[in-house]
């Protein structure tokens, strides 16, 4: 038996499914003297791994999820642990058979094999199912099981055998020691180890470990209740462990999953059943594992009989009983997303919160991105770095997960809000926009308007030009006010809260070389103008895309989206030197918009300043005095119009609000929501947002934003993008507008996002990558009349007038392609702007 060594170079602190794939993935790039430890024993520590039903289907709508468990696939597939069952997710109800043609959608976009199906095809295949029970199903035949523990140990003891490894069971971490921010020391019951990298991938227990350096890691322990029924005379006697497809009973939160001679089903159905990682027992206090804690049998009573009535002649077998039930483990956030990547304390990594179906693929990429800082799959949508303070609250995990449990079989709608812990940042407009009658919709926290029932006259103004829409599942969440908000905007101007934007200052004698070691852009400017640029990785991936002013010789302010704040703080304070400072000032100062043909106007109202456009330059910065008020004003547009962003102290700006609404409303200035700025102006000038058409996958190149020329100085990303300039780009980024919404019903449709791109008859594209095509972005283009949307086409298929379509819902809409670069299908030579 291995003893705990005094030094390693890594620490991964956790034997599961996703601490064995990534030692084994450590090992395989060259890393040496890694430790691995848990307070269990091997090959199953107690675990969730090790309690887990362990299928995977591998059908998502989110494309990092879905790569994730598609690559772990195929290493399990490799590992020669994975058997083929196929599966079943059978809808009762038209709505949830309108969900699965929205899977479809997905399948499609990610080149799985899938096919809606009748009730009788399932009843072919699982013979045991009451096809009177439901009225379809969506069939994957890739879906299968997986033997995680065998995976584990065969990752495992490869490490070991190459010589990279020491595996240690049965050691409890007692303690983890920081100095000066970085990681020194794992503490535990047999002796401390001195370490330059740990990693924390134990799952449930992780919050409890990162609370010991300081960190949060913002999971709770969830209930997933399962109950093993056996033995079933249709399962008894057949070779290996499954021979069936697995059925997941949609509509009641269930699923059936044959195990030799049993029949486990598994419930999402019942309440929230959270626990506190210090509460979870351990191994002496555990009759199975600490994991699997006693079941309540009242909270499964009504799947139970959901499930007797899809099965009955099985379940209700003579001589079968319910022979193995619990309460099983599983880590859930507030988001549904992993928590991977570096922690705020240096060389403390996390790996947590992952399933079974995706562990090894996070195991690969959480080891690339140690070893290369990027991995090959984009997983920015799980980095723990995401968070902001409010969101590591343990209170705020709880009511999230709360509010989330019960739709993990749910249909979720792509904008629909969470309810739970709302109200937790506020702008300083919030009650001018209460008034108002703001539709507000949370991000990262913040409250923002997406559109002002106060508006509503505007529909009557605009008529038709808004472009109502017709079905339940495409006007949920939205509001044609938003289009027409964005005509007056065109016409007039608007005026739009921005407070979520992050903003942080770099300052020293070293800010020169931080966000020109950071930034593409060139950076060394003249003191006021603004600079656009994206982020990038090493290998020439996005890392962001955000504003910079140069504020004096040696300050520059960083202006970036809410969303992805705190990763790219994170991003710039990892960037920095010992003569450079970062000071984040997101709390302290708000941000307005002012735009339209009539922005100069109403602004020239409330400042002496010369705002004209000799006087006042686009992409120029300087403080202007509005009405007495010191504001940071910037002449730059997210939307295509002219105008400027203004930031304004918090205390101050409610009162900025009011004049700037005050003063426009003789020149027809409306409030505008945040549906406007994201949505509809963006996707007519064709702007790109990270997130949507920008990730660690795609490159400068790809999405059409290379300028003439590369500064010289060096920056992140620089070699790999020279080496894309010279190439050529594997996919072609372009805008594409609806010609005909008329579904076959008659109703016209309008698609959301997602959504796969094919020829008019309906062939799959490929590009370069190996991807399917599909919608980075949809949105209204009020101006236009059209309903645009954003995708990456292979090359051949980027041509200005080419004729394809997408799929959506099932049914074919004929799409053209308006756009194959950079050039905005609405003002196309910005004229506007000016």
């Amino acid at each position: 038996m291995a003893e705990v060594p005094p030094q390693a170079k890594c620490v991964v602190i956790g034997s599961g499914i996703v601490g064995n794939s990534l030692v084994h993935h450590l090992a395989r790039l060259g890393w040496r003297d890694i430790v691995q430890i848990d307070k269990g024993p091997l090959p199953n520590p107690g675990g969730s791994t090790g309690h887990a039903s362990n299928f995977i289907f591998p059908v998502d709508h989110s494309r990092e999820i879905t790569d994730l468990t598609l690559d772990s696939m195929r290493q399990y597939k490799e590992l020669g642990v994975f058997t083929e069952s196929g599966g079943f997710e059978i809808a009762r109800t038209e709505e949830r058979m309108e969900e699965l043609r929205r899977r479809m959608s997905s399948a499609r976009a990610r080149g799985i094999e899938a096919q809606l199906v009748e009730p009788a095809f399932v009843r072919e295949k699982v013979p045991f199912i009451e096809a009177d029970q439901f009225v379809g199903a969506f069939w994957t035949p890739s879906v299968g099981v997986v033997d995680s523990l065998r995976a584990g140990t065969i990752m495992r003891d490869g490490a070991i055998a190459s010589g990279a490894l020491t595996s240690v069971p049965n050691v409890e971490v007692v303690g983890l020691d920081v100095e000066d921010g970085r990681i020194r020391r794992v503490r535990t019951n047999k002796g401390g180890i001195e370490a330059e990298y740990v990693v924390i991938a134990c799952g449930v227990w992780s919050p409890k470990i990162g609370d010991m350096a300081g960190i949060s890691i913002p999971l709770t322990p969830a209930v997933h209740q399962m109950i093993s029924v056996g033995p079933c005379p249709q399962l008894s006697g057949l070779p290996g462990e499954i021979n069936f497809p697995i059925v997941r009973d949609m509509d009641t939160f269930c699923y059936e999953r044959q195990h030799g001679a049993d029949m486990e089903v598994g419930s999402y159905a019942h309440r929230a059943i959270l626990h506190e990682p210090e509460d979870i027992p351990s191994i002496e206090q555990s009759r199975l594992s600490p994991t699997e804690l006693p079941f309540t049998s009242d909270d499964f009573d009504p799947q139970l009989e959901q499930a007797y009535e899809l099965m009955p002649e099985l379940l209700g077998a003579e001589g079968a009983e319910i022979r193995y039930a619990i309460n099983g483990l599983l880590s859930l956030t507030c988001d549904g997303n992993p928590i991977l990547g570096e922690s705020q304390v240096k060389g403390l990594w996390t790996a947590a919160a992952v399933w079974i179906k995706e562990g090894p693929g996070v195991g690969r990429a959480v080891a690339e991105w140690m070893t290369h800082g990027h991995s090959e799959i984009d997983v920015s949508g799980a980095d723990i770095a995401r968070f902001y303070p409010h969101q590591m609250r343990r209170e705020h995990t709880r009511l999230r997960t709360t509010e989330s449990f019960i739709k993990t079989y749910g249909i979720i709608h792509p904008a629909e809000q969470y309810e739970s812990d709302r109200g937790q940042r506020l702008s300083p407009m919030h009650e001018s926009e209460k008034k108002l009658g703001a539709a507000f919709f949370e991000a990262v926290g913040w409250e923002r308007p997406q559109w002002y029932e106060s508006n509503a006259d505007l529909l009557e103004v605009y008529g038709d030009r808004v472009m109502p829409r017709e079905h339940e599942w495409d006007m949920r969440w939205w509001s044609p006010i938003t289009n027409a908000e964005h005509l007056r905007m065109r016409e007039a101007a608007g005026v739009i809260d921005l407070t979520a934007f992050a903003i942080f200052d770099i300052t020293g004698p070293g800010a020169l070389d931080a966000v020109q070691r950071t930034c593409v852009a060139q950076c060394d400017v003249p003191v006021g103008k603004v600079i656009y640029t994206p982020v990038l990785d090493r290998k020439g991936g996005f890392r962001s895309d955000l504003t910079v002013m140069r504020l004096g010789e040696d300050h520059f302010r960083v202006v970036t989206g809410g969303a992805h704040g705190m990763a790219d703080k994170k991003w710039f304070a990892d960037q920095l030197g010992d003569d450079a400072s970062l000071e984040d000032l997101t709390d302290r100062i708000s941000t307005i918009g002012l735009w339209g043909p009539r922005a100069r106007d109403i602004l020239s109202q409330l400042t002496g300043a010369d705002v004209s456009h000799e006087g006042f330059r686009f992409l120029n910065c300087r403080e202007i005095d509005l009405d007495g008020i010191p504001v940071l004003a910037s002449r730059i547009s997210y939307v295509g119009e002219l105008g400027w962003e203004l930031y304004v102290p918090f205390d101050q700006a409610a009162s900025v609000w009011d004049k700037l609404l005050a003063t426009g409303t003789p020149y027809g200035a409306r409030p505008v929501g945040i549906g406007v700025y994201v949505t509809t102006a963006r996707i007519e000038k064709g702007y790109r947002a990270f997130g949507h058409e920008l990730d660690g996958e795609r490159t400068i190149v790809e999405a059409g934003m290379q300028r003439p020329k590369v500064k010289t100085a060096d920056f992140i990303g620089k070699e790999a993008y020279l080496e894309q300039r010279a190439g050529e780009p594997a996919a072609v980024l372009c805008t594409l507008a609806v010609d005909d919404h008329t579904s076959a019903s008659g109703v016209k449709r309008y698609m959301l996002g997602g959504e796969p791109i094919v020829t008019r008859s309906g062939e799959a594209l490929v590009d370069g990558h190996g991807h399917h095509p599909y919608v980075t972005a949809a949105g209204s283009a009020p101006s236009l009349g059209k309903h645009l949307l954003m995708a990456y086409l292979p090359p051949e298929q980027a041509r200005v007038g080419n004729e394809l379509a997408v799929s959506y819902m099932e049914e074919r809409y004929p799409v053209t392609v308006i756009s194959h670069d950079a050039t905005p299908p609405f003002d196309p030579d910005n004229e506007r702007i000016r």
